[in-house]
């Protein structure tokens, strides 16, 4: 993840040359914004207003394909999003576009369709200034849409635990990077100051997790998702709950995929890192390497 945070904030421009106790007050004020951040409307996301019904329906193993399509065209916005996602590099399954919610959903199936919709919901919140940080957007981006399917995975092959949840807690996550990202920036820039990569980092180290449960908890999501969200900042070898386990492997193996497809890790260094899972290792391994004969058989 500090090998993440490092290629997401990566800038040309000149280090701050202000004193500690400058970033530090800042720092302060941004833990001080976050700590009430959903009473912040300009930065707090709103709850999608389809989301608990979409929740309902892809928990529910008697709703039809077609029904499904129906949810998801009463919102235009959603149903734009959807198809962007289907037909970009990361989801397409075939050389043939996908221009149909039908043809999305039978080509997907309901566990396809889990992910696609959970990350189309999320999206517009991913559109961020990068306040000169210009890989920043796209890295988180590309790390969240990772860490959703590998959570997925996990949730399936290890945890027996629900997957959508998986997938929408991962999600989660990387939107609160985003607000902790914005709320910082906005702040440095309040005061004609350079941001401090290093700040920002022990910023989103700390405070992401609980700015994902205030979130959650405002948009009335399940306590087995507070839970899981709590487990991210619980110390280091604290027993954690199936879908606490599911998130933070999916956000392990997202940050290996994205810094390998970036060329800052190669092959060796992805299977050392993987084998760190002592005895799971084997089934890590197994995780990516479905990820890596899904990504050769996507269409460019």
């Amino acid at each position: 993840m500090h090998r993440l945070q490092l290629l997401a904030l990566s800038s040309n421009a000149s280090p701050s040359i202000a004193d500690a106790a400058a970033h530090e007050e800042v720092a302060s004020k941004v833990r001080w914004a976050l700590s009430s951040v959903t009473d912040k409307p300009n930065y707090a996301p709103r709850r999608p207003m389809l989301l608990p019904k979409l929740v309902q329906a892809m928990n529910n193993d008697d709703v039809s394909r077609r029904e499904l399509a129906r949810i998801i065209e009463s919102d235009p916005g959603l149903a734009a999003s959807l198809f962007r996602l289907a037909n970009s590099p990361f989801y397409r399954i075939s050389s043939a576009p996908i221009e149909s919610l039908d043809r999305a959903v039978a080509l997907l199936g309901i566990e396809g369709m889990r992910s696609l919709v959970a990350a189309a919901l999320m999206q517009p919140v991913f559109k961020v200034d990068g306040g000169g940080f210009p890989k920043f957007g796209e890295v988180t981006w590309q790390h969240t849409l990772a860490s959703a399917s590998a959570s997925e995975s996990h949730a399936v092959m290890l945890e027996s635990t629900d997957p959508f949840a998986a997938q929408l807690l991962t999600l989660m996550m990387g939107m609160s990077t985003i607000v902790v990202f914005r709320i910082a920036i906005d702040e440095y820039q309040s005061r004609r100051l350079p941001p401090n990569p290093k700040v920002l980092m022990t910023l989103m180290d700390s405070q992401v997790a609980p700015v994902a449960r205030q979130v959650a908890r405002s948009w009335q999501l399940s306590e087995r998702v507070d839970a899981a969200l709590a487990d991210q900042s619980a110390p280091q070898g604290a027993k954690m709950s199936s879908l606490g386990r599911s998130l933070q492997f999916g956000r392990f193996l997202g940050a290996l995929a994205v810094l390998h497809q970036q060329q800052v890790l190669d092959d060796t260094a992805v299977s050392a890192a993987l084998r760190t899972g002592g005895s799971l290792a084997s089934a890590y391994e197994r995780i990516w390497a479905r990820r890596a004969a899904l990504q050769a058989d996507t269409p460019r």
